[in-house]
C-alpha cells in the first residue's frame, strides 16, 4: 500500500509565500530554518515542488505559464535582494575594518607620542654624564703593569669590550681589588649605549666600591652608580645616589651631581 501523500493544506499559505518571494528576508531564514527542522514541514516542501514541478511540465494554460513565468521573475528577485544585501555587508565590513585601521594607526602614533623617547633619554644622559678619565700613566707603572696600561688605552680609543677583556687578565696581585671592581664597573657603563643591559650590569661592581669606606675610589663609585642607575631608568635610586655626591665637598663630581639635580634632567 502506498503511503499517503502529506497534507499541504496547514502549510499552503507558507510554502507559495516562499515559492513566490512574497518573504521579507528575516522570514525567509526563519522558514529555512524550520525546513531543518521541521520534518512535516520538509515532506511537504518536497511535495510542493514535486507538485510545482509536474504542473509546469503538464500545464499548458496561458496563465499559468504567466504565473510560472512571474514566479521565476520574483525568485530572480530575490536573490538579486540577497546579493544587493550581502555585498552591503561587505561594504560595511570593509568600512568597519578601515575605521578599525585608521583609529589602530592614530592609537599607535598617539602612543609613540607620548612614550617616553629611549633615544632622548639615552642623549640627555649623555649630555650630563662626566666619564672616567682612566689611570694617569704615572699610576700605571706600564713597564710593571702592561696589561693595565693597554686595557686603559684600549678605554680611552673607545674601545670598551677589548678593554674590558684584557683588565680581566691583569692579575689582582698587580691591582687592587676596589681598582679592578671600580674599572670593571665604569667600562661596563661604556658599553651601556650598545647594550642597555650593560648599565645594570655595573651597578653590582660600582656598588661593591661604595661599600668600601676605606676606599679613595668610592667617592667616584657613588657618581657612576647613580649615572648607572638613570641610564637603566631607575630614577629613584639615582637621585638618591647623585644626592649622596652632591652633599661630599670632597666629591670629584660633586659639581656634576648637584648640576643633574638643580635642573631635574632625570625626569626628562
Amino acid at each position: 500500500m502506498a503511503p499517503s501523500a502529506p497534507d499541504l493544506r496547514p502549510y499552503l499559505e507558507e510554502l507559495e509565500r516562499f515559492a513566490d518571494g512574497q518573504m521579507t528576508v528575516a522570514e525567509q531564514a526563519a522558514f529555512e530554518q524550520r525546513l531543518e527542522q521541521d520534518a512535516a514541514l520538509a515532506q511537504a516542501f518536497l511535495t510542493y515542488e514535486q507538485l510545482t514541478a509536474d504542473v509546469r511540465w503538464v500545464a499548458g494554460h496561458e496563465t499559468l505559464r504567466l504565473r510560472l513565468e512571474s514566479l521565476d521573475r520574483r525568485l530572480t528577485q530575490r536573490d538579486v535582494a540577497l546579493s544587493r544585501i550581502k555585498q552591503q555587508q561587505r561594504k560595511t565590513q570593509k568600512r568597519w575594518g578601515l575605521i578599525a585601521s585608521v583609529a589602530g594607526v592614530a592609537l599607535l602614533a598617539l602612543w609613540l607620542l607620548l612614550r617616553p623617547s629611549t633615544s632622548s633619554v639615552e642623549e640627555t644622559w649623555a649630555q650630563y654624564y662626566v666619564p672616567d678619565a682612566g689611570l694617569p700613566a704615572a699610576v700605571i707603572n706600564e713597564e710593571r703593569r702592561p696589561l693595565l696600561a693597554e686595557a686603559m688605552r684600549e678605554y680611552k680609543e673607545g674601545r670598551y669590550p677589548t678593554a674590558l677583556f684584557t683588565l680581566r687578565r691583569v692579575p689582582t696581585s698587580n691591582l687592587g681589588q676596589d681598582t679592578l671592581l671600580y674599572y670593571t664597573g665604569i667600562f661596563l657603563l661604556s658599553q651601556s649605549k650598545q647594550d642597555t643591559e650593560k648599565a645594570q650590569d655595573a651597578q653590582t661592581f660600582l656598588r661593591k666600591v661604595t661599600q668600601q669606606s676605606g676606599s679613595g675610589l668610592a667617592p667616584k663609585a657613588q657618581y657612576h652608580l647613580g649615572m648607572a642607575y638613570w641610564f637603566a631608568k631607575q630614577p629613584q635610586q639615582a637621585r638618591a645616589a647623585l644626592q649622596t655626591v652632591a652633599n661630599d665637598a670632597s666629591n670629584p663630581y660633586q659639581q656634576a651631581a648637584r648640576r643633574i639635580l638643580q635642573t631635574n634632567g632625570i625626569a626628562r
